[in-house]
């Protein structure tokens, strides 16, 4: 499966693998450290076209399939997992628009989150309701040729940085089960619809996390996912889905980091005479590391190849 990569795949690797090195690398811990938004990063990796990666061609991105975004997403964690936080959520939007806005949705939204211009969240977690979407308590009331948004968002990546949502807000609150009363919607910024506090994290630093305050925000009809009222939990879940394939590709490359940087440190430390890459007990953890992320590396790739033949992943 990594031998036979297309040439397209080789290149655009190749390139975030150089990115990676020369721009990424030497400036990671000092952002980590001040917990400061890498915005010449996000620039460049919007002129490479990383937030467009699985974006049809005809809308203005790479096209490229879920196995090279997976690469993607993994060479990029090598060198800082947060780097791959202005992306990540941001295709989630984009495939959810992909694969269920309406076309002139698509037209609308797709070319300007291609280029970067729209930085995108999704606006899904709240206080009471992270992984419990069934629960969240925004309501979207309809008002004529628009839905009046009030609630708050918690952990939103992309909270301050971003301008379009992925917004998931109860549109029929009485309906059972609770989830087919959640629609999703395209939220742009704009009055009624603020960014609070950034939130202070032991890790996953440089990338903003942070709350989102919706009150009395007004959003058109046309605005509507798909254009019908109770899909947002099922649009929700299928882009989720591929968000966890870029979730176990940043994890495989944090642990090639890992293993390169232990590697590293065996072949310079030396302890009685000898290196201690030289010692069976260090050769025995360094093999058992390698064969651990080489497993988890080809299981993310086949979930990714699944989910382009469309078979369940």
């Amino acid at each position: 499966m990594t031998t036979n990569i297309e040439e397209a795949r080789k290149q655009i690797l190749a390139m975030v693998r150089e990115f990676v090195e020369r721009d990424v690398r030497p400036v990671a811990a000092q952002h980590d450290s001040d917990d400061s938004y890498p915005s010449a990063l996000v620039d460049q990796m919007a002129e490479m076209g990383l937030f467009g990666i699985t974006i049809p061609e005809e809308y203005g991105g790479l096209g490229l399939d879920h196995s090279t975004y997976a690469m993607i997403f993994e060479e990029l964690s090598r060198g800082w997992l947060s780097i791959t936080g202005p992306i990540g959520t941001h295709s989630i939007l984009a495939h959810a628009l992909t694969h269920h806005g309406t076309e002139d949705q698509k037209q609308r939204w797709l070319p300007g989150l291609a280029t970067g211009e729209h930085r995108a969240g999704l606006a899904l977690s709240e206080p009471g309701a992270g992984s419990d979407v069934a629960s969240i308590q925004t309501t979207a009331v309809k008002d004529g040729e628009e839905y009046v948004v009030n609630g708050n968002k918690l952990f939103i990546t992309n909270g301050r940085e971003g301008n379009v949502f992925f917004l998931l807000a109860k549109t029929d609150t009485t309906v059972v089960p609770k989830h087919r009363g959640i629609s999703g919607f395209i939220a742009e910024k704009g009055p009624g619809f603020t960014s609070g506090k950034d939130l202070n994290k032991l890790g996953y630093r440089g990338v903003d996390t942070a709350e989102l305050i919706f009150e009395d925000y007004r959003v058109g009809t046309d605005n509507l996912i798909g254009g019908e009222e109770g899909k947002g939990f099922y649009q929700a879940m299928d882009a989720l889905e591929t968000g966890r394939v870029n979730i176990a590709a940043r994890a495989v490359g944090v642990a090639q980091a890992a293993f390169d940087d232990s590697l590293t440190y065996s072949l310079q430390r030396e302890t009685f005479g000898e290196l201690i890459s030289e010692r069976q007990a260090i050769q025995f953890m360094l093999a058992e590391m390698a064969t651990k992320i080489q497993a988890a590396r080809l299981l993310t790739y086949d979930a990714a190849s699944k989910k382009d033949s469309g078979d369940r992943f």
